[in-house]
């Protein structure tokens, strides 16, 4: 049976039409494929910066952290020293009045006054000592020790071939320590060597 010229066109035309719907499913394929792999490359793109912006995120809170911490320590400490000096300002003005018991006391007893009165004053110096001392102030002594310009402070100086030069020879006034900071310095007599020497 022969095939009709147009059976034949028709033929062509189907087989034409299945190549280029082939082509075009292939170029479909193709474009998906790409746009595929363009998607893929955005997104990995965009997670590399999301993980960048996580570990910055993570670095500034662990500073944050950090920084609360100290200032934690820091704000503990200011209380414990605040609470541990309040009594300074008191501390300082009651020293005035040891003072004045220490020099009235001397004078008792360079004027050979009562024994009563000076044990009276004896007394009462013993006490407020006491007193003061429960709340960590406490009296150094300064006489034979090498001058210490954190601790004594030097009223006068004096020629000595006794002592070794910079040593505290006299005591005029006491030093007192409010725990372990200086409450008040020690009023001081420091050696030095004799002008006979020195042109030695």
């Amino acid at each position: 049976m022969k095939k009709k010229k147009d059976d034949f066109d028709v033929e062509i035309s189907v087989e034409g039409k299945e190549k280029s719907t082939a082509a075009s499913h292939e170029h479909e394929e193709e474009t998906v494929s790409k746009n595929k792999k363009s998607a893929l490359g955005d997104l990995k793109e965009d997670l590399a910066k999301k993980e960048e912006e996580i570990k910055e995120l993570n670095d500034k809170v662990l500073r944050a952290h950090a920084e609360f911490e100290n200032f934690k320590k820091r704000v503990t400490k200011e209380k414990s020293d605040l609470l541990k000096y309040a009594n300074e300002e008191m501390a300082k003005e009651m020293l005035r009045t040891i003072d004045n018991l220490e020099m009235a006391l001397d004078h008792a007893r360079e004027d050979n006054q009562s024994e009563s009165i000076t044990e009276g004053i004896e007394i009462i110096l013993k006490q407020l000592l006491q007193s003061l001392e429960r709340f960590g102030v406490k009296s150094f002594n300064a006489a034979g020790e090498r001058f210490d310009p954190t601790k004594h402070e030097a009223v006068l100086q004096v020629e000595s071939a006794e002592h070794e030069p910079d040593t505290v020879v006299a005591e005029s006034q006491k030093g007192y320590f409010l725990r372990d900071r200086l409450l008040r310095p020690a009023l001081v007599t420091v050696s030095k060597i004799p002008h006979d020497e020195e042109d030695e």
